[in-house]
């Protein structure tokens, strides 16, 4: 049979229902061109349904919190103190009367201000980094990496306590705290993946051809560990979450009253037994916001290690 033969038997392959093709013939390229990554495989699994309900209701709430919240977060009402939870206020009222329900939807603007930044700037940071070490190698690998370990193995609540005390408490101090002990961490983790990408032949293509280093990482490294990336950004953005709420309990986040949920926690704390509602729903706020992010997490990693 001729060349031409066969390319007619393709090509000749009859549609189905509606002018459709068949399946597993050459004329069926959206079904095939499915990735790992695809969404709607994701949303199959329960987890990830879950995680993405999670992380965007929390970011719905911390944009039009004063739209949802019954009450002002900041009110002090003495004479309704320390209310446990029932119709007039779903979640209680703390030490002084303010409604609990407002302030933990409140609470969630300035974690979710400081979370996404100091992840950016983590993420951005570590990823050059990792990226250049890896395709580059040679001296400027080994001084950065060196660099990186000791940043790595530097107790980071002492760190953080430091430049709080240098700096002054802040929204930025918290950003460039957390993002800053973030580096070492993407950096290892992208530079492991570019070193893999590094031996493939179409780098080595890349480089007889003569494509500058720059071009060479943004156009060909890059875009085959971009899940990789992906998936440092959306685990670092739990552990910034947390992180933001741990310093802002330990004194050295967001200022005492603030509704921020674990400045809500440290403020309440000494009411646990009178009051264990103003401590839970905080706390609760916390936990569920860096379990959807974990989930969500957790499933990309599953897709990318198997492409």
């Amino acid at each position: 049979m001729k060349v031409t033969d066969l390319k007619g038997a393709v090509t000749a392959a009859p549609p189905e229902r509606g002018g459709e093709p068949a399946a597993g013939t050459l004329a069926d390229p959206v079904r095939r061109a499915r990735g790992p990554l695809d969404p709607r495989r994701l949303a199959r699994h329960l987890s990830f349904a879950v995680g993405g309900f999670l992380l965007v209701g929390w970011i719905v709430v911390a944009l039009f919190w004063p739209h949802l919240a019954p009450a002002d977060p900041m009110a002090q009402h003495p004479d309704l103190r320390m209310r446990a939870p029932g119709a007039g206020h779903l979640l209680g009222t703390d030490q002084f009367g303010r409604d609990v329900l407002s302030r933990v939807l409140a609470g969630a603007r300035p974690v979710l201000e400081v979370a996404p930044l100091a992840t950016a700037l983590g993420v951005g940071v570590g990823s050059l980094l990792g990226l250049v070490c890896g395709v580059r190698r040679g001296l400027f690998d080994e001084i950065a990496m060196r660099v990186l370990d000791v940043l790595a193995v530097f107790p980071s609540l002492i760190g953080a306590v430091v430049v709080v005390a240098l700096a002054g408490r802040s929204t930025t101090t918290l950003v460039l705290v957390i993002g800053t002990f973030f580096v070492p961490i993407v950096a290892r983790s992208v530079r492991a993946a570019a070193l893999t990408e590094r031996e493939k032949p179409y780098v080595e293509a890349a480089r007889l051809r003569g494509e500058p280093f720059w071009s060479l990482l943004w156009r060909e490294v890059l875009p085959n560990i971009a899940g990789t990336v992906l998936v440092e950004a959306t685990s670092r953005l739990g552990d910034a979450v947390f992180a933001a709420s741990t310093l802002s309990f330990l004194g050295l986040g967001q200022p005492p009253g603030s509704p921020e949920w674990g400045a809500s926690v440290a403020d309440n704390r000494v009411f646990l037994q009178q009051g264990w509602w103003t401590v839970l729903f905080p706390a609760l706020a916390v936990g569920s916001l860096v379990v959807g992010v974990a989930l969500v997490a957790d499933n990309l990693r599953e897709r990318v290690a198997a492409r």
